[in-house]
């Protein structure tokens, strides 16, 4: 479903303005590799991923997995975000999974692991606890982010383990039309879609992916379905910045945020929103949790509950 010759030229630059101003600084430059391998056998499958720990980390900020696009791997995204220099800035632990067939069973039903009924939600959430067992991250301090078929994956994720992901980034992707969205718990939520994008529309339903045709939910009635979802105050608050729309929901359940970028003439990429989401996931612990007693081996740590700031503060 990626397609990286799909880049609205231009558009990217006013992303690079867009995230400056959520974060104050603008992404690194730099294309470090994705990390150390892993393998995690699950379902009868041996799943494999790459993680990077930035050094003399005494205590992770938190963990983020970042999915790939369809056709893609994780260490493809990783070359792509660039993420591991934000995980360094920002002290989280980041593993780049990598999809059966190079795809995900992200509810369309147009992939290999969709129609062969694989457990990817599943996968990613005893990924995550492995993880945050390995290396002592907070379980209210656990995020997703992806592209095309990743996003749709980090949308499900947020929909179906908002126990496990406190926040998610959708880049370029939305949820399938049909598929429950029933979160246990309010989920905060950076969404960021081209207006011009020829992969997954605007405007929603039929897209074309490399899997074949799926009906999706139109990315700004997604956001508006997580406002929903969150109890988040109507309407959100606009903020125009040349050809970068942010439409801000804050005061919603438990401290979330509901952002939607919409960028327009923005094509099928990932719209340089590394360090925006990295922020918004920094701001974005879970607020309200009980201290959390977590046992690792023979340590036992105790992790006082984060206070919630805005990504925009």
């Amino acid at each position: 479903m990626f397609r990286p010759d799909h880049v609205a030229r231009g558009a990217v630059a006013v992303v690079v303005l867009a995230c400056a101003v959520l974060t104050g600084s603008p992404p690194a430059s730099a294309f470090p590799a994705a990390g150390l391998p892993g393998q995690l056998m699950f379902g009868g499958l041996p799943r494999t991923y790459q993680v990077h720990v930035p050094a003399g980390l005494p205590e992770p900020a938190g963990l983020v997995l970042n999915l790939h696009g369809a056709g893609q791997t994780g260490a493809i995204q990783a070359d792509l975000t660039n993420y591991n220099a934000v995980a360094d800035a920002h002290g989280f632990v980041v593993a780049y999974p990598d999809g059966i067939d190079m795809a995900w069973a992200d509810g369309r039903g147009a992939s290999i692991p969709d129609r062969e009924g694989v457990d990817d939600v599943g996968f990613l959430v005893a990924l995550a606890d492995r993880l945050a067992d390995e290396h002592g991250v907070d379980p209210g301090r656990v995020y997703a982010t992806g592209i095309s078929a990743g996003g749709f994956m980090a949308s499900r994720l947020a929909c179906e383990r908002a126990d496990v992901f406190a926040a998610v980034a959708p880049i370029a992707g939305s949820l399938a039309a049909g598929l429950p969205c029933e979160p246990t718990k309010p989920v905060s939520v950076f969404q960021v879609h081209g207006t011009a994008d020829p992969v997954v529309p605007f405007n929603g339903g039929r897209m074309l992916g490399r899997g074949g045709h799926s009906d999706v939910v139109p990315p700004p009635e997604m956001a508006q379905r997580w406002r929903e979802l969150n109890d988040c105050p109507a309407p959100p608050a606009e903020e125009v910045r040349g050809q970068v729309r942010l439409y801000t929901s804050v005061g919603c359940a438990d401290g979330t945020e509901v952002v939607f970028v919409a960028v327009e003439g923005g094509g099928h990429t990932w719209l340089d929103a590394t360090a925006a989401s990295a922020q918004f996931f920094a701001t974005h612990a879970r607020p309200d949790e009980e201290r959390v007693t977590y046992r690792r081996g023979d340590d036992q740590r105790v992790f006082p509950p984060l206070r919630y700031v805005t990504a925009l503060d």
